[in-house]
């Protein structure tokens, strides 16, 4: 892979005005505000199943989408935003709230997921009730619990605005403000949210900084070994949906919800352990406020539902038992998944 090229960022509604000689995975040049951004895909990930072709990523789009992002404009009484839950010093999830708030203090049912790699997720939210990336905003923007709003209302307000127009007029043109270009703008900011450049990934592509210690690369071995069948490497998730025994009873039907299918309650989705280290509280009910916790729930407590995962359960023996200093290994490799190239790039970042 090269590593060395260069590129320009356009300055426009906060962009950051950048030239650097090194260009991270995921990152894009452009000459214009109008320009097609190129977009440089992590050599150690396979192609996206998110199509950049149907909208296309520009300086002016990607910008409009990421101050959309940060707008509590969008909510019914401009009181939250995109980034109320998604804040990026978690890699976009909602850091140390296992529950989020929407508009007058409504608390959701589910852990606010993080928000990287995307454009390679076939199904997303919690119990995949949603195929398209494009599609995943009007979820937040028209929940009751998170911003509680209505796509004509919110295409009156930007309507009204004296910035937005002219914002969109920058990235659409003609088209102006609908919900297509509200929704697009914002999936160009997303789409773009690649986190590829953790210190596991250099180890894998052999690049500078990449190098294990000892304990790390016994982690990794553990983690190939006992959660590598769910975590599925290069994305540590296999996207499956699957009940790993937090509950005798599941008091959230998970998959269920969507299928109607009592073979799937209880399911969730398999999260990425990417950047686990920093996007806790973990599960889809952030129930546990850290990896030890995880790791002993897989050690000790796994519940013996009736849709248990028969991972989970072999030779009439329950749950992952790995020892202390097992777990401590595991980890320690676990810490290697984050990113801090992505944490601190400021084209995601709201200063």
């Amino acid at each position: 892979m090269k590593k060395i090229r260069s590129f320009i960022f356009i300055t426009m509604t906060g962009f950051v005005l950048s030239l650097s000689a090194f260009q991270q995975p995921g990152a894009f040049s452009s000459k214009s505000a109008t320009d097609t951004l190129k977009i440089t895909l992590p050599s150690n990930f396979p192609q996206p199943v998110y199509s950049f072709k149907q909208n296309p990523v520009t300086t002016a789009g990607f910008a409009l989408g990421k101050t959309l992002f940060y707008a509590p404009v969008l909510s019914s009484d401009q009181s939250v935003s995109c980034s109320s839950c998604h804040r990026p010093s978690g890699a976009f999830s909602n850091y140390d709230v296992p529950l989020s708030s929407g508009v007058k203090g409504c608390k959701g049912e589910r852990n606010a997921p993080p928000l990287f790699n995307l454009a390679w997720q076939k199904e997303l939210m919690w119990d995949g009730r949603i195929g398209s990336l494009t599609d995943v905003p009007t979820n937040a923007l028209t929940n009751p619990c998170e911003m509680n709003n209505n796509m004509d209302s919110i295409l009156n307000v930007l309507r009204r605005d004296p910035i937005y127009p002219d914002l969109f007029q920058k990235a659409f043109g003609k088209d102006g403000i609908t919900q297509k270009t509200l929704l697009n703008a914002l999936t160009q900011f997303t789409s773009m949210m690649i986190s590829a450049n953790s210190r596991y990934d250099k180890f894998v592509r052999k690049e500078k900084g990449g190098n294990f210690t000892a304990e790390e690369e016994a982690g990794y071995i553990l983690f190939k070994k006992e959660c590598s069948n769910c975590h599925t490497e290069p994305f540590f998730t296999d996207g499956s949906y699957r009940n790993n025994g937090l509950d005798l009873v599941s008091k959230d039907r998970g998959r269920d919800s969507l299928t109607n299918l009592i073979a799937d309650k209880g399911k969730f989705r398999v999260p990425s352990l990417r950047n686990t280290e920093i996007t806790k509280p973990y599960m889809h009910d952030g129930r546990f406020s850290s990896l030890k916790q995880v790791l002993a729930h897989y050690a000790n407590d796994v519940q013996n539902h009736s849709n248990l995962d028969p991972l989970l359960k072999k030779d009439n023996k329950m749950g992952i038992r790995l020892t202390v200093i097992e777990q401590g290994q595991l980890i320690t490799f676990l810490k290697t998944l984050t990113d801090v190239d992505f944490i601190n790039d400021r084209r995601f970042n709201n200063h």
